[in-house]
């Protein structure tokens, strides 16, 4: 049985996307991360080393956004999801990044890539 921890709305500023603008200016990025768990031993012996600490993930989650700037969301959600499946306990995760200040020309609320990885 696979059991998901969510954690959504991950805010920080980041420097990615083609443009020099983006990279000298920044922009707000938004992560939701779904992490695919089995819950049954932590639960059970109420241990936090034996899951994913979520407020870790979020720390580590927002320093891979201020991280080194890359052209593609795409290339974002990739280090977030390595980051965590870093975690022993993370046997697979869905990674959304959203980029709602993305310079386009037309109207629109948002735009974002969701990718799901897993352990090899």
């Amino acid at each position: 049985m696979v059991d998901q921890l969510k954690l959504t709305g991950v805010r920080a500023k980041g420097h990615h996307g083609v443009f020099d603008f983006e990279r000298a200016h920044g922009q707000e990025f938004v992560v939701d991360v779904t992490v695919d768990i089995d819950a049954a031993a932590p639960s059970r012996d109420d241990d936090l080393d034996a899951t994913v600490h979520y407020g870790v993930l979020a720390e580590q989650i927002v320093r891979d956004i201020e991280n080194e700037p890359v052209d593609l969301i795409e290339t974002l959600a990739e280090r977030i999801a390595s980051t965590v499946l870093s975690f022993p306990a993370a046997l697979r995760t869905s990674v959304t990044v959203h980029k709602p200040g993305a310079p386009i020309t037309v109207p629109f609320s948002d735009v974002s890539i969701t990718i799901e990885r897993g352990r090899s």
